[in-house]
């Protein structure tokens, strides 16, 4: 897969300016349009004194495009603008889904509890329905590049596959690449007759060198021992494919994927 066209998440917080950082540096490494997606939510904080107007949307919105295209302009990236006017939960979640199906990537920042001005479960509405890649960016720290450290965590799963597939155009540009491969506990049974799979020779026919790591983990504390293992390794960004379910029970809709969310370290492409 090549990525041609980009998506970043805009608002009206100042850490948009870093997605758009970010956003600068894929497009000038694959020759990508950048499509600014502006989408905020109508409400502030949990109470009602936190509802916004439609002038004072309407007034973020514009501000957040001019800072948008004058960026993009100055770096010479082609652009598209996008916005989200919708003024429920529903409108604003569901336009922004739908809007990153026309993507190749999209970038979004981990939602961090206080200042952010889109929904809660944004970016996990994002992931399972767009059909397409995500790359969360931590909201403490600056990552104006990724893709040159690669953790890759592979579990073997459907959507380890899928995540593994969408980061080859990072993975094939990567200085260096890891794979750790979570495996249960033997519980002392012996599988069947199997071919001899191997990611990591997958990956060369990719002209793609990785390093393999096999980690032996519970089904218990899965993300932690990933976000270890990408600060020990000095990751800058990590692939891991989210909310898997089946054949690899821990990395399921209730634990792995909203701990990572929560609590990552570096930036993470996900796919489902």
């Amino acid at each position: 897969m090549s990525l041609k066209h980009l998506l970043v998440h805009v608002d009206s917080s100042t850490r948009a300016q870093h997605r758009l950082d970010l956003a600068i540096t894929l497009a000038r490494r694959f020759g990508a349009t950048v499509t600014g997606l502006f989408s905020e939510s109508p409400v502030l904080g949990s109470a009602l004194v936190g509802i916004r107007t439609h002038d004072n949307v309407a007034k973020a919105m514009a501000e957040a495009r001019t800072a948008f295209e004058a960026r993009m302009d100055a770096a010479g990236i082609a652009r598209q603008w996008w916005q989200v006017e919708g003024r429920e939960y529903g409108e604003v979640v569901g336009w922004t889904v739908v809007s990153c199906r026309y993507a190749d990537l999209s970038v979004f920042a981990q939602h961090d509890g206080a200042g952010n001005r889109f929904p809660d479960d944004l970016v996990e509405q994002v992931l399972l329905g767009s059909g397409r890649p995500v790359l969360v960016v931590p909201f403490i720290g600056q990552y104006p590049d990724v893709g040159k450290r690669v953790l890759v965590a592979w579990t073997g799963t459907r959507d380890s596959a899928r995540a593994l597939n969408d980061a080859l155009p990072f993975l094939a540009r990567a200085q260096e690449v890891q794979v750790v491969s979570f495996q249960l506990p033997s519980n002392g049974t012996t599988a069947g007759p199997a071919p001899q799979l191997d990611v990591v020779a997958h990956l060369r026919l990719h002209g793609i060198e990785a390093r393999y790591e096999q980690m032996m983990v519970d089904e218990f504390g899965v993300a932690d021992h990933l976000l270890n293992r990408a600060a020990d390794w000095s990751a800058d960004l990590t692939v891991v494919g989210g909310y898997s379910v089946g054949g690899f029970p821990f990395l399921t809709r209730s634990n792995t994927t909203r701990d990572l969310l929560r609590s990552m370290t570096t930036p993470v492409l996900l796919s489902h």
